[in-house]
């Protein structure tokens, strides 16, 4: 048998129970505390202003968008699949395949943003490139090719790279490997730009903005009003674009709304995009929801979701009740929509028809 080359330790000294502590001496004092309608436009407005400092958006450089089409396929079911390049900031690019049906939804919303989560080879799953073995595991896992799901309900679907995803990952990853293929570059982002005074979480919230001014270019299609879908990380965009961003009209969160403490200080092993400097001094995930109010949102939970945390839904329904105390204000709490389905983490697929339609569109 081969010698033990270290102690068995007895004893550990971490600092997990001092972090749960302190999060729960913080005040937030920036929560949600409205009592009218003119109280939250106030309040609204004001944290807008704060999470965009926290995020790092006055650090951002706006450009030209510079669009370019790269390529255009036809697929089959009669969807054409444009792949184009936006500059989003001076000298950063975002790739992105957009969906096109050949019969439009008759709807007030006829463009969809599809925003990808981790582990899911960014664009190519989402867009489903089920020609790609290593999309395909993604979508197999995941269930990860939801942009392809609304194209074919009749959506133009907008499908782009974030930072550090797919063809936006960085030298760490930039190998001809599956593994990096399907991963992200997140913990190198967030390396480079937090001693920068920005966030990863505020890049990728400000190139959804530039999408957003690139959709409103295309007049071949209703721009008017655009929907944004996302699970995981994905969900977590989706939050933080429509929270900040009136322009999205209705959002559609998967498997992203739930406290903080429980799903992000105590799983600390998360992916580096989920922290902000000082966020949790001032709001939970609920507060940011509650910026949505009175637009239509669907969120979708898992009931075995490890991202829940230890008390599961009951961690979930505690910021839904945060946000829906602002829909109140607008006689609106029919438009929060919550699916709870069941299993672990994954977007779920089955009922989108249905809550399209709840959705009003």
């Amino acid at each position: 048998m081969e010698e033990r080359r270290f102690p068995k330790l007895e004893t550990y000294y971490g600092t997990l129970a001092a972090m749960q502590a302190r999060f729960d001496e913080e005040e937030r004092p920036d929560r949600l505390k409205a009592e009218s309608v003119e109280e939250y436009v106030t309040w609204k407005r004001q944290t807008r202003k704060l999470l965009a400092d926290l995020i790092g958006l006055p650090k951002m450089q706006s450009c030209d968008l510079n669009p370019e089409t790269l390529e255009v396929v036809e697929l089959e079911g009669g969807i054409t699949r444009e792949k184009v390049i936006i500059q989003v900031e001076p000298g950063i690019y975002m790739p992105m395949f957009i969906l096109i049906p050949k019969i439009l939804r008759e709807s007030n919303v006829q463009c969809f943003i599809a925003l990808p989560g981790h582990q899911g080879a960014g664009k190519f799953s989402v867009a489903g490139c089920y020609d790609i073995p290593a999309a395909m595991d993604c979508i197999e896992k995941f269930h990860y090719d939801y942009g392809m799901q609304l194209a074919k309900e009749g959506f133009v679907t907008f499908c782009p790279d974030c930072r550090g995803f797919g063809e936006r990952r960085e030298l760490a990853l930039q190998k001809d490997e599956e593994k990096d293929f399907k991963n992200g570059s997140c913990y190198q982002i967030s390396h480079m730009a937090e001693p920068l005074g920005m966030t990863l979480t505020g890049m990728n919230t400000w190139d959804i903005f530039r999408l957003i001014d690139y959709i409103k270019t295309r007049t071949e299609w209703n721009v008017g009003e655009i929907g944004c879908l996302g699970f995981s990380g994905g969900g977590m965009q989706t939050l933080w674009a429509a929270a900040l961003d009136d322009r999205i009209s209705v959002a559609v969160i998967s498997g992203y709304l739930y406290g903080y403490k429980e799903a992000l200080l105590e799983r600390n092993g998360n992916c580096n995009c989920n922290y902000v400097p000082h966020l949790w001094e001032h709001l939970d995930m609920g507060d940011i929801a509650a910026l949505l109010a009175p637009r239509p949102v669907w969120i979708q939970s898992c009931r075995e979701d490890h991202l829940n945390g230890a008390r599961g839904l009951t961690n979930v329904y505690e910021q839904l009740d945060i946000m829906r105390k602002a829909y109140r204000f607008y006689q609106a709490a029919d438009r929060i929509h919550h699916e709870i389905c069941p299993g672990g983490h994954q977007w779920h697929e089955e009922n989108l028809k249905e809550y399209l339609l709840k959705l009003g569109i």
